[in-house]
């Protein structure tokens, strides 16, 4: 396997500063030293959750990597956490997505948490001893957020929340969970009939499904939540009742997009090192298979794709970071590096040949894997039309307008030499 450390390409110089830096040399090294000597465990125990190196991440602050640090955060901006999730996808996609999971309701908090329940969830956060998931898609309805079933009934100062989520990231390793769920009567409009709520683990009534191994990020746990008269405070919801799909929508856009759009990265980086690494080495008429035209023609172009991708990802965050509207660019980081991370993946296991379909060898991890970035956050499909809405101008909200990034996290970086 390749090593995964390497200095940031001078290409993305532009959107890195000294701090950025020094979190890329840090994530590598946790990369090599914490995260690669465990992922022959995890993928020989894909039924197991990987709790350990979710533990080590935390107690280096990394789940409230865009937090500020008056609530114990790192306060380092949106270009961090995509080279925290980028560089351990390097090593492992299933711990980058441990990572960023937790990311998308920590950004929901952020964005819609009063001053009081921010001290309350987002310290727990930072050291690491309360991580979050957010459980918003459903068996019946899937990502069809207007088609959510489970419902929040208010008695006195409770609500009463009852149904089924599914395909809920950190299931197993959340101390709460951000719960989507309807508050209005049939037929009300979706941009008012749901509501927001915080969900803590050990509610009664609350049960965490066996946690099942998928096809691939093995160690990580997206399973399922079933709640039965689940009884909590009103004090636990989380912006308005009835701003339910605001709360989703944004935290999908701002937070899920790059976040996957960084795993895709990490992917796609390690499919192409890998490559190559296998091409050069490969002995073939008194040269190796690096000096052929017809496989030279391959690789270049899984490095043109991966070079488009990598600026893809980190423009988007660096926007996001400066504050300027950028909710399609986001969007369009999130497709175009699933699509074209799964192009040169695909490339790599015909340009290896059998040796490709070797059960321990890497190449069939990152098929695997890859395959996980393209249903979360929205399909390929729906970021299509939020792209088509784009180019005719249709309305949305642009949540990064709403929610413009801290001017510190745009500002060069007095440390930097």
């Amino acid at each position: 396997m390749p090593t995964t450390s390497i200095t940031p390409p001078p290409a993305l110089h532009p959107y890195l500063g000294a701090r950025h830096e020094l979190l890329w040399t840090e994530a590598d090294a946790f990369a090599d030293e914490q995260v690669a000597p465990r992922v022959a465990r995890m993928e020989a125990a894909p039924t197991r959750v990987e709790r350990k190196l979710a533990e080590l991440m935390g107690h280096r602050g990394w789940f409230a990597v865009t937090v500020p640090d008056n609530l114990g955060g790192l306060d380092a901006g949106h270009v961090a956490r995509t080279v925290l999730v980028h560089r351990i996808a390097c090593s492992s996609a299933a711990v980058a997505a441990i990572l960023q999971a937790t990311l998308i309701p920590v950004g929901a908090v952020l964005n819609f948490a009063t001053d009081q329940q921010k001290q309350r969830w987002l310290p727990g956060v930072a050291n690491g001893s309360r991580l979050l998931s957010i459980a918003v898609t459903e068996p019946g309805a899937g990502g069809h957020i207007g088609g959510i079933e489970t419902t929040a009934r208010r008695t006195g100062n409770e609500w009463v929340l009852t149904g089924s989520k599914v395909h809920v990231g950190n299931s197993h390793l959340a101390a709460a969970h951000l719960v989507v769920a309807r508050t209005a009567e049939a037929g009300t409009s979706t941009s008012t009939a749901l509501t927001a709520f915080m969900v803590e683990s050990d509610r009664p009534g609350l049960t965490i499904g066996d946690h099942r191994g998928g096809l691939g990020l093995h160690g990580f746990s997206a399973g399922r939540l079933d709640l039965e008269q689940v009884r909590i405070p009103h004090d636990n919801v989380l912006g308005d009742v009835g701003q339910g799909l605001d709360v989703a929508q944004s935290s999908s856009i701002l937070y899920g997009r790059p976040n996957l759009a960084a795993v895709s990265l990490g992917v796609h980086e390690m499919a192409v090192a890998t490559t190559t690494e296998r091409l050069k080495t490969r002995p073939r008429y008194n040269s190796t298979l690096s000096d052929l035209p017809v496989l030279r023609d391959r690789v270049g172009g899984m490095e043109a794709r991966l070079r488009a991708a990598r600026i893809l990802a980190y423009q988007a965050v660096h926007l996001l970071d400066e504050g300027v509207s950028c909710d399609a660019e986001l969007i369009n980081s999130k497709y175009l590096g699933h699509q074209l991370a799964l192009q040169s993946v695909q490339d790599a296991m015909e340009l290896h040949g059998a040796h490709a379909l070797d059960r321990g060898y890497l190449l069939q991890r990152l098929w695997r894997d890859i395959q996980h970035t393209y249903t979360p956050a929205g399909t390929g499909e729906v970021q299509r039309i939020r792209l088509a809405d784009a180019a005719f101008g249709t309305a949305h909200i642009q949540w990064s307008e709403r929610f413009t990034a801290k001017t510190a996290w745009a500002q060069p970086d007095p440390t930097a030499a």
